[in-house]
């Protein structure tokens, strides 16, 4: 692979990797009924910035050069890692490992009534997964996908930075 090819390639999943992710929380929960808790929330809020960020060093790469873009990939990539540490965290409450936090619910629906709303919600707890694929839940998911992602996007960066003999 190509200094250029690397880079390229960083970029992409510095955005592909946070969307794809964003994209099946927003599926879960929307089609599948998996409301998120406190902490699931906690998790999608570096993928946004890392969505933006992404989105900026794209741009950035093609009005100023690359090393703006590449800051910004940098950015996005820990971004995701902080959400995989999130994650970790999250799925580590879930499996009883540590004690998390016990108030977790979500908030009420917009429009309407908002008393109403927040009266009818259902209460999401932290420390109960709602959904496990082979024992892992969407928090342990999160966290090996962002972890290994955003790993990557630093090794594809560091081998687009390397010159060739």
């Amino acid at each position: 692979m190509t200094p250029q090819q690397s880079r390229n390639a960083a970029y992409m999943l510095a955005l592909l990797i946070p969307a794809a992710l964003m994209g099946g929380a927003l599926i879960s929960q929307y089609v599948f009924g998996l409301y998120p808790c406190e902490m699931c929330w906690w998790q999608r809020y570096p993928h946004i910035a890392a969505i933006v960020l992404a989105l900026l060093a794209l741009l950035a790469l093609t009005m100023r050069g690359s090393r703006a873009g590449d800051l910004l990939v940098r950015l996005a990539a820990l971004a995701v890692g902080i959400s995989g540490l999130i994650g970790a965290f999250h799925a580590g409450v879930e499996y009883h490992w540590w004690e998390g936090i016990t108030t977790c619910s979500r908030t009420g629906e917009v429009g309407g009534d908002p008393l109403a709303a927040i009266m009818d919600a259902p209460v999401i707890r932290c420390d109960v997964a709602q959904w496990t694929l082979f024992g892992v839940s969407l928090a342990g998911f999160n966290f090996l996908i962002s972890a290994t992602g955003a790993l990557a996007v630093f090794a594809l960066l560091g081998r687009s930075n390397r010159r060739t003999a």
